[in-house]
């Protein structure tokens, strides 16, 4: 199954879109998928369903982390630099493609209030929209062969 494929699976099941799309991008890089789950467990919903900034935003933005390759006193700050980069990309192609890397903008709604909440499920915008944002975070941090 395809990482992208894989991540749209778990968030069916149930898991945040933080969790899939970090999980699944995690796993690539030896990250026990129990783990990944944790790591990304406070950022689905725009960070605690806060409505801030897209979970798929920064469980790929943690996945692209972990692609940093020295994080020794000496090299972090040069390879930092490279992950900053890495990440600003990957943020200019999410927000070129969706208009915005911020939860609310990108529901059409605050799922940090009930209204908010409400309005997304009346509408199934979880289906409707995350489901994409969760396949285009996966195969923009890493692209098919």
């Amino acid at each position: 199954m395809e990482s992208a494929d894989l991540a749209l699976d778990r968030f069916r099941q149930g898991y945040s879109c933080a969790q899939s799309v970090f999980s699944v991008l995690a796993e690539r890089r030896g990250v026990e998928t129990d783990v990944a789950f944790r790591i990304a467990a406070g950022l689905g919903g725009g960070i605690c369903r806060s409505a801030q900034t897209c979970g798929c935003v920064t469980g790929a933005i943690l996945a692209v982390g972990l692609g940093q390759q020295d994080v020794s006193v000496e090299g972090n700050r040069a390879a930092r630099e490279v992950t900053y980069a890495a990440g600003r990309r990957f943020l200019s192609e999410f927000a070129a493609r969706h208009g915005s890397t911020l939860c609310r903008e990108l529901m059409g709604c605050d799922i940090g209030t009930p209204e908010g909440m409400e309005q997304a499920r009346r509408e199934d915008l979880f289906r409707r929209c995350c489901a994409q944002f969760v396949r285009d975070a996966v195969e923009l941090v890493a692209p098919r062969p």
